[in-house]
């Protein structure tokens, strides 16, 4: 073969590139090529051939990285369906799925240094001395002469780390030609696996995994629905240990990085060193270690860890878990592919004959759609582990509340009663306000002015000591008085986590509070501080945002307060009934999960709305059967398959003008199925104008046509010279 297809690192297409002066390369290799005039970038062979390109100069691959194949042949035909399925380039998928050593990149051949295995340091017995010396040696240098026998009972070799000798002596024996130090990648270890360290199911459990089991006879794929505190976590440990006992590797996806310390460590006390930790948070090198170590080794392993595990090189995938999936962090917002993560293991699991588990107690209606269809096998699990009792869920008049006068800053009366019970019992509570910051912004009470970002359309929020712009990070003093009127009666409007902080504690000076969101857990070291603070009875009210209702399991909070659900209900989305269930059910979970009874206080202005009604009463069946029913009316998902394109620019005249043109054009190939051109909620960010077009494709038409159509508009509106400059982003199934 004298030409190879190579993948560059790049939003590009796949480029040809002469190799007939490297022997024996393979497709899934790794190699250093020129691109452009002087960068140097690793790329990686996708096909072999013999057909020379019809335009432009061949260059000839500078060299191969390592002596043997980065990509599994099952890994390209992963990156491949991504590419072609999420509209991005195969480039695009190798960006994002490698680790960033494996992949460098310089401005010259003499700058680029690829990774190197790391290696370990030996000892190896080159010849035994007589046995007239050896005497001598044993009486006149009787650590020479131990060296050499631990050497030869060790079948001539020892690892340098395991050996106490010193340098010294060693070195001596080296001089004297018994001994030598010879230096080997460090080959991966695994341990055996013990089946008695797994936990003891329940009656309910044990037929649920019995269901799981007989249904994955039939499908590839089991819906888990598992209340909260079910113990679906249990039921994935038994059939992890089936998985790894056949010598086959797991993967177990969690929707947030956050999650896999706790879940690592409960998993390494029944798999030792086969549970691996992997995403985007450890340190490059960390990433490369495992990546590398999973391609030298065919022994089982069981990956830990979020969406980027799913490019990990799995030699023999025999399970695939996603747990809590129905959350829309799975979903990659940037860059290309912007692909979903549940969807994504699916088809990975698919890809290499693989089961798949989805788990969750309050699943996506698209999975219990597919599991109502009988394309996924359905298991429930109704009853809390260990016998513990749901959580009694009170929905709160805050309306009412305000009229009786029994509303204390931004809490009602049936709630702060139950936090001084609780305070007074020792019990610990939680407290749920889904907007981080003091307030979301401050207005003048006289002239009407907000603080603006001068970057975005949005309200700068209030924090304590600064003002900031949630999506570009600009920020400014808070101010004393109005820049207009110049009044200094500055009004805050709403509230974010920080202010309920501050006024639970002056409404309780005594109580120990915490406050968890995205300003106090930067990073994982202060999110497990706060976390383990509080798991140890240190504080006893938790304030946080979306980041306390998941996967979090404290045995003293028996109270939670959602303090204002009609931020949920009320957002512009057709999803945002089902996300404000999910989120409540969710964040009530985390109550009474032990022996003691949970309460959850949800307090609302709009207390007829009936996601509430089906969180106190009516169940997820009938509130999933009531939505799916609602979306088939109006042909969304499940019921239709959706392509969000969205064009950005500084300008917005050019931009109304293109997308005006893009939504003629496409509105010719799919009629009313197009929506738009509108303009979002927020419709300024880093100085770009944002406009939105939706394109609605039914179940039964060709998706895949649809997308082709799609992306020959786009691709043709990006060449056009009167549109340049427009950033066009196309989002397959975006949530």
């Amino acid at each position: 073969m004298n030409f190879a297809d190579i993948i560059l690192p790049l939003a590009q297409p796949c480029y040809t590139f002469a190799v007939s002066h490297i022997a024996d390369l393979k497709v899934g290799e790794a190699v250093a090529v020129q691109f452009g005039q002087r960068n140097v970038y690793t790329g990686i062979v996708l096909r072999l051939h013999n057909n020379p390109p019809k335009r432009g100069k061949i260059k000839p691959v500078l060299h191969r990285l390592y002596d043997f194949a980065i990509l599994t042949p099952k890994q390209i035909e992963f990156w491949s369906w991504m590419a072609s399925y999420y509209l991005s380039t195969v480039g695009e998928v190798m960006r994002i799925a490698l680790p960033s050593l494996i992949k460098p990149h310089a401005t010259s051949e003499e700058l680029y240094i690829p990774y190197s295995l790391p290696t370990e340091k030996f000892l190896r017995l080159k010849s035994m001395p007589d046995s007239e010396t050896f005497d001598r040696m044993s009486r006149r240098a009787p650590r020479r002469a131990a060296l050499l026998t631990m050497l030869q009972r060790n079948g001539g070799e020892i690892a340098r780390r395991e050996c106490s000798a010193d340098a010294a002596v060693i070195a001596t024996l080296t001089k004297a030609g018994y001994i030598e130090t010879v230096e080997r990648e460090c080959e991966p270890q695994v341990q055996p696996i013990s089946h008695s360290t797994l936990p003891i199911l329940s009656a309910e459990q044990t037929k649920a995994l019995e269901k799981i089991d007989s249904g994955l006879t039939v499908c590839n794929v089991a819906l888990l629905h598992g209340v909260t505190s079910s113990g679906k976590t249990e039921i994935y440990t038994h059939r992890i240990a089936h998985a790894l006992a056949r010598e086959q590797d797991v993967l177990l996806l969690v929707p947030e990085i956050s999650l896999t310390a706790q879940l690592v460590e409960r998993m390494q006390q029944m798999f030792g060193n086969r549970v691996i930790a992997y995403h985007s948070k450890l340190t490059p090198l960390r990433r490369t270690q495992v990546y590398m170590d999973m391609l030298r080794t065919d022994s089982g392993r069981l990956i830990v860890g979020a969406r980027s595990a799913l490019f990990l090189p799995y030699k023999n995938l025999g399970l695939v878990i996603v747990d809590e999936e129905h959350d829309s962090s799975y979903k990659q917002s940037e860059p290309n592919p912007r692909y979903h993560g549940r969807d994504a293991a699916v088809m990975l699991a698919s890809l290499h004959g693989a089961k798949a588990i989805l788990g969750s107690a309050t699943p996506s209606l698209e999975s219990f759609n597919n599991a109502m269809a009988g394309k996924y096998a359905g298991v429930t699990l109704m009853s809390r582990y260990g016998g513990s009792l749901p959580p009694k869920i009170i929905i709160s008049d805050t309306m009412r509340a305000v009229k009786r006068g029994e509303r204390k800053s931004h809490f009602n009366k049936e709630l702060l009663d139950r936090i001084a019970d609780r305070l007074q019992r020792g019990e610990q509570i939680m407290l749920f306000q889904n907007r981080r910051g003091y307030a979301p912004y401050v207005e003048c009470p006289r002239c009407g002015w907000t603080a603006r970002c001068p970057h975005c359309n949005v309200t700068l929020s209030r924090h304590i000591g600064s003002l900031r712009c949630h999506y570009c990070g600009y920020h400014i003093d808070n101010l004393n008085y109005c820049p207009e009127c110049k009044t200094s009666q500055l009004e805050t409007k709403g509230f974010g986590t920080e202010r309920v902080e501050e006024e639970i504690s002056a409404l309780f000076p005594s109580a120990r509070v915490l406050r968890l969101d995205s300003d106090t857990a930067s990073s994982d070291s202060a999110y497990n501080r706060i976390i383990n603070q509080f798991a140890a009875g240190e504080a006893d009210i938790l304030v946080g945002t979306q980041i306390i209702t998941k996967g979090l399991d404290f045995k003293g909070v028996t109270l939670i307060g959602v303090l204002n659900a009609d931020n949920l209900t009320n957002a512009p989305d057709f999803r945002a009934v089902e996300r404000a269930w999910q989120t409540m059910l969710q964040v009530a979970g985390r109550a009474g999960r032990r022996d003691k009874a949970g309460e959850v206080v949800i307090q609302t202005s709009d207390p007829s709305h009936p996601v509430f009604a089906a969180l106190s009463e009516l169940g997820y069946q009938h509130f999933a059967t009531a939505q799916l029913r609602e979306r088939q009316m109006f042909n969304y998902p499940p019921f239709s398959r959706l392509i969000r394109i969205t064009l950005r620019h500084i300008s917005p005249e050019r931009l109304a003008k293109a997308a005006s043109q893009l939504g003629v054009e496409l509105r010719a190939k799919f009629g009313s199925r197009v929506l738009g051109p509108v303009t979002p909620l927020i419709d300024r960010i880093r100085e770009e104008y944002i406009v939105q077009i939706i394109v609605k494709i039914e179940n039964g038409a060709s998706f895949a046509r649809a997308k082709e159509i799609t992306s020959e508009h786009i691709t043709a509106l990006r060449r056009n010279a009167d549109y340049k400059g427009i950033t066009v982003i196309c989002d397959i199934d975006p949530v």
